[in-house]
């Protein structure tokens, strides 16, 4: 099976989960997220992650998102999956975004792990836009 599993500082991870939930169906097992907290320390994280995914195994396939690469929510929660033998299936991306994992949550299930990490990179990038407000002539007013 595949997952999606997102981690950040903060509250960002549970909230784009429930945000996702509102739109791809908050029963949804194949989606987790967990988060370090102002003043949590590293190793209560760690736990935390371990027991988000405790009942993974060495055959499920991983999108690991986070919101930053090299923070410490990625680098525990890639040391845990490295623990539990499961890099080899898992691709880690940063810079997680509403599009990004809407996308994955809506991909093919049948399609290699590769390539949706491919498509959901895109999609993410793709819809960073700058939105045109108009003019600020009076004169349109």
């Amino acid at each position: 099976m595949r997952y999606l599993i997102l981690v950040s500082h903060g509250t960002f991870a549970p909230g784009l989960h429930n945000a996702v939930g509102m739109m791809a169906g908050a029963d949804r097992t194949d989606i987790r997220s967990t988060s370090l907290l102002d003043g949590m320390d590293v190793d209560t994280f760690r736990k935390n992650f371990a027991d988000l995914v405790a009942d993974l195994t060495q055959e499920d396939e991983i999108l690991l998102f986070a919101d930053i690469i090299g923070g410490s929510p990625l680098t525990t929660a890639l040391e845990v999956l490295t623990e539990k033998g499961m890099l080899e299936h898992t691709v880690a991306i940063g810079g997680m975004n509403l599009p990004l994992i809407l996308t994955a949550a809506f991909a093919d299930a049948e399609a290699p792990l590769a390539q949706v990490a491919d498509e959901v990179i895109e999609e993410g990038c793709g819809q960073l836009k700058k939105f045109d407000l108009g003019s600020s002539d009076e004169d349109d007013i």
